[in-house]
């Protein structure tokens, strides 16, 4: 496989209510019609082994992109073969070939994180004796062991976090797709989840990740695609993107210029099934 991933075209509208297109259009060229488009022909690909950064400001697309890569949402045109299969055409084979953690992932408050992790390990067909020495490896490295058997209702929001990481990699898959994985992280269970994923990657995991932080995305990923109104707007390596400059100037600089140009006027003025 030359590519883990390979997104070719990824564009998604919504058709949003009257007071919310009322509210976006003000600020936003990218809403005509009630339509607002949140990822707009978007075309990258993640190379094996890599740690790759989707790398823009909230409300970018960035989301958006990881759900349609999950096979949460389809893309209204375009599609991505992750892992070998079409996010279109073969959503139940993507699934079952990568983990995705997401920050709306909520974990019921009722269940321990050792019943999670076995719940979802018979969800995803693993075998029981690999499962207990999956769920020992993960539970031991990210410090879930203590907690194991305290409901999800009395942890705190880093070991939820935590706990929401092993459930997403029970099935040990090679393609892990993260949507801001520090999100709302105190600094040390921040630590933590940055450090498990350098590890995750030497042991040869493939992940992609999206993040609006510059210091998280220069100190873990091969690639970042900056993208900003749901398009691509420039990508590379860390050298190539800043040649020595900093991602955040790159960043900024990159957003002067586009704002000066005029950001591009929304393609979509009917309305898109989301």
């Amino acid at each position: 496989m030359s590519n883990v991933i390979e997104a070719q075209g990824l564009t998604k509208a919504f058709k949003l209510s009257r007071k919310a297109a009322k509210e976006k259009s003000e600020t936003s060229s990218h809403v005509v019609g009630g339509v607002v488009i949140a990822v707009d022909n978007l075309s990258f690909t993640v190379k094996p082994g890599e740690i790759y950064g989707l790398l823009g400001p909230n409300g970018a697309g960035k989301t958006t992109t990881m759900r349609m890569l999950a096979t949460l949402i389809k893309p209204n045109t375009g599609d991505a073969q992750v892992m070998g299969h079409s996010i279109v055409k073969e959503p139940e084979a993507v699934r079952a070939s990568i983990g995705f953690l997401t920050s709306d992932l909520k974990l019921e408050d009722f269940f321990t994180p050792d019943y999670l992790f076995d719940f979802f390990a018979r969800l995803q067909q693993v075998e029981p004796a690999a499962a207990a020495r999956h769920k020992q490896q993960l539970f031991t490295r990210l410090g879930i062991d203590e907690f194991a058997h305290t409901k999800v209702s009395k942890l705190s929001t880093g070991m939820k976090q935590k706990t929401s990481i092993a459930v997403s990699l029970v099935h040990d898959p090679n393609l892990i797709i993260f949507d801001e994985p520090t999100n709302g992280l105190d600094v040390l269970t921040a630590r933590v989840v940055t450090d498990y994923l350098e590890e995750l990657c030497s042991a040869g995991k493939t992940i992609i990740l999206s993040t609006h932080i510059f210091t998280l995305a220069e100190k873990l990923c091969h690639r970042v695609g900056i993208i900003m109104d749901g398009q691509m707007v420039a990508e590379g390596t860390l050298q190539e993107l800043g040649g020595g400059r900093s991602l955040e100037d790159v960043f900024f600089e990159l957003y002067a210029a586009r704002h000066a140009e005029g950001v591009p006027a929304a393609r979509y003025a009917e309305e898109v099934p989301a």
